[in-house]
C-alpha cells in the first residue's frame, strides 16, 4: 500500500502538483485508484500551498508520505514503527524533476510537462473543459517520446490534477474539501525516528 502511495505522490509531482505552489486554495480530498473499479478509498490527500500529504486510508497500513515542494524533498511516515524516512532533494529532482517546475500556467500546462527532460521528445495538447465529479477541469493529452499516452484534468481553482490517465497509474479525487490544512499534517510526529533510505530506493522510483 505505501507503494502505491508512493506512485500516487510521484505523479502529482510528475504532472504539475509542483508547477502550481503559488496563490493556490488549500484542500483535502480523497483518491481513487480507477485502475482497480469497486476497490474502497484507497488514500486521501491534504495540500497546504508548498507542501501535500498522501496517507493510506487502508485498515492497518498506516502509512504517509509528505511532499515539500520548495526544499524539494519528501519524507516517507511509517506509523506501525513510529519511524520516518527522508528523500533529500538530489534524489527527489533526479527523479521527478522538481526544478523543471516553476512557471504553473494552468491554461498552458504542456509548456511545464515538455519542460521535464524525458518529456522533451513528446507531445501534448489541451482538449478543452471538461466537468470531473461537478468541478470544471481542462483536459490534456500528452504522449512520451516512449509513445506512452496520458490524459490529465486540470482543476483551474484549485490548481491541481483532480483526474489522471496513464500506462501505469489511473485515478482522481473526489470528495474535495476546500479550506486550511492543520500544520502538523506536514510535520514529522513527535516520538518517530530517523531511518536510513537505502540506496536503491534512492535510485529507483516505485
Amino acid at each position: 500500500m505505501l507503494r502505491w502511495i508512493a506512485r500516487a505522490a510521484f505523479f502529482f509531482a510528475l504532472t504539475l502538483a509542483a508547477s502550481f505552489v503559488l496563490a493556490q486554495t488549500e484542500f483535502s480530498a480523497d483518491i481513487v485508484d480507477l485502475q482497480k473499479q469497486g476497490t474502497p478509498t484507497q488514500a486521501k490527500i491534504y495540500f497546504a500551498k508548498d507542501k501535500l500529504r498522501i496517507e493510506s486510508q487502508t485498515s492497518g497500513a498506516g502509512g504517509a508520505i509528505i511532499v515539500n515542494l520548495s526544499t524539494q524533498t519528501s519524507t516517507v511516515l511509517m506509523a506501525q514503527q513510529h519511524m520516518f524516512m527522508e528523500m533529500p532533494a538530489q534524489g527527489q529532482s533526479q527523479r521527478v524533476g522538481y526544478a523543471f517546475f516553476r512557471a504553473g500556467d494552468v491554461e498552458n500546462a504542456c509548456g511545464d510537462w515538455q519542460k521535464m527532460g524525458h518529456n522533451q521528445d513528446g507531445t501534448c495538447r489541451k482538449m478543452g473543459s471538461e466537468s470531473i465529479n461537478g468541478r470544471n477541469t481542462l483536459k490534456y493529452e500528452a504522449t512520451n517520446a516512449s509513445g506512452d499516452v496520458s490524459h490529465f484534468w486540470l482543476d483551474p481553482k484549485l490548481r491541481f490534477p483532480v483526474k489522471w490517465q496513464g500506462k501505469n497509474s489511473s485515478g482522481e479525487l473526489r470528495n474535495i474539501q476546500e479550506g486550511g490544512q492543520p500544520a502538523a499534517l506536514f510535520e514529522i510526529p513527535a516520538g518517530f525516528t530517523k531511518m536510513q533510505m537505502p540506496g536503491v530506493m534512492m535510485q529507483q522510483p516505485h
